[in-house]
This record gives C-alpha cells, sequence and structure tokens, in this order.
C-alpha cells in the first residue's frame, strides 16, 4: 500500500470519527445549529466563527449569550432591532471582541440583508461563484467594510488573505455552510462557492499535526500554509479537501497528537 494510500485510509478513519452529530454539542458549530431558518443559521454561524478563538466553553457560552440578546431571532433581530433594543446590546464583550464592534456587524448584515437574501453574496462579486477562496475573501472584506463609519478597531476581527493572514475562523465559516455531507454537522446551505475550492482552517494545531505527516512545509502559518496543506489534502479528495479539518482538528485539539 502506498503512502498516500495509507494516509488517505487514515484521515478518512480520522473524519468519520469526528464528522458526526456527537461533535456539535461541544464545538461552536452548535451554535447555528439551534435555528433552522436559513438567515438565523448563516449570522449565529457568523458570529460563533468569529468569536472562535480561545476556550471553546467560553466561546459557546458567549455566543449563546448574544444569541439571547437578539431573541434567538438574529435576522429579525439585525433587520428590525429598535434603538432600545440595540442599547441592550450595550456593555457585551468576547476578548476583544466589545459593543462598538458588535453594533457595526449588525449594522452591516442590515445593510447586506435588506437586499441579499443569503450571507453567501457578501462573498461573492455581481452574485457569481468565485474563482477561487482567496478571491471571495477579499470581496467579504470589501464588503463588510464598506459602510461609511466602519470602526478601524474591528478590522482585526475580519481578516483578510490580501494581508498574509490565514482566515481560519472565516475558512472555519465557509467550511459549515457550504460543505454537503450527510453526517449533520455541516450544513451545506450555500450553493455558490463549492466544496472543492474551500480552503482548509489552519492554526498552530492544525499545522502542528500537518507537519508530522508532512503535508506542510511552510514554517509560517499564513495564508501561503493554508494553501499549501489544502493542496496536498486535494490528492487526498479534490473535490472535498476541507472535510480532513476534522481530521487535523481530532487529532490536534482533541487527541493532542
Amino acid at each position: 500500500m502506498s503512502k498516500l494510500k495509507k494516509l488517505h485510509d487514515f484521515f478518512e478513519l480520522k473524519v468519520s470519527q469526528y464528522n458526526k452529530p456527537s461533535f456539535i454539542a461541544a464545538d461552536p458549530i452548535c451554535i447555528p445549529h439551534l435555528f433552522t431558518k436559513k438567515q438565523d443559521i448563516e449570522i449565529a454561524g457568523f458570529f460563533a466563527a468569529i468569536f472562535a478563538w480561545g476556550n471553546r466553553t467560553t466561546i459557546i457560552n458567549k455566543s449563546k449569550e448574544l444569541m439571547q440578546l437578539m431573541q434567538m431571532h438574529p435576522h429579525e433581530f439585525c433587520l428590525n432591532a429598535s434603538a432600545k433594543e440595540l442599547k441592550k446590546l450595550e456593555g457585551f464583550k468576547h476578548r476583544t471582541f466589545n459593543t462598538t464592534d458588535l453594533l457595526y456587524c449588525i449594522e452591516f448584515l442590515n445593510h447586506h440583508y435588506k437586499t441579499n437574501s443569503s450571507l453567501e453574496d457578501a462573498f461573492l462579486k455581481n452574485k457569481k461563484s468565485p474563482n477561487s477562496i482567496y478571491e471571495a475573501l477579499i470581496q467579504f472584506h470589501e464588503n463588510f467594510f464598506s459602510l461609511e463609519d466602519a470602526p478601524n478597531r474591528t478590522r482585526k476581527h475580519i481578516s483578510t488573505p490580501a494581508k498574509g493572514s490565514t482566515c481560519k475562523r472565516l475558512n472555519m465559516y465557509l467550511r459549515w455552510m457550504v460543505r454537503k455531507d450527510n453526517h449533520g454537522v455541516d450544513f451545506g446551505i450555500w450553493n455558490k462557492i463549492k466544496p472543492a475550492q474551500l480552503i482548509c482552517p489552519i492554526d498552530v494545531h492544525v499545522a502542528r499535526v500537518a507537519k508530522r505527516f508532512n503535508l506542510l512545509e511552510r514554517k509560517q502559518v499564513d495564508w501561503q500554509a493554508a494553501e499549501e496543506l489544502t493542496s496536498y489534502l486535494k490528492k487526498l479528495d479534490p473535490n472535498d479537501p476541507a472535510k480532513y479539518d476534522f481530521a487535523l482538528f481530532g487529532l490536534g485539539v482533541i487527541e493532542k497528537y
């Protein structure tokens, strides 16, 4: 058996181990799973992904707190919240994400959903499928900060590959929205961005595991590393490389491999 086939079989085993409903409860993806309406899933997933650094329990608790402040109807809240309702958000904070950042995110979502039925369109130019995730993430960053009063401080929470960022949290969010399978974890509710285009989310844990399996040579954990890792994963499955995020995350964070 070739080295590549052995790796493929091992990673497929790990994907099947983690890509199942029992994975959801302890992961930030549990937040969008609280909802059934497409736009609620998109918004809940967006905030859960943006908050996803640090302790997972804290991420989940802060995301739930925000959803409760939005009366468990995030789409309706972003479109129609009164000044009094928005004032109740004052004091909300998750690490360096504060009320200023939150209110701008809501303002952007309000602006976007007034003319678009899906947040996927914010990643697209002229609502057409992107040539690459690099292009889609740059488009999203430009759209997100296109409003006149966009605060400079909020830019650190919405990354862009144009500055070399891995865009780990946004790539994770795209995985949630785009990947299509029957395992009940990822949603697969977006159609213009394709699973084959996805970039595997990478952080220091994933990079460590990737290097142990000789999937990654680049020392710096940046956008180029994310592309290099994904390029290797496409050898294992060209149509769905991001599914191996389950294997790499599980080995790195859960199994401390």
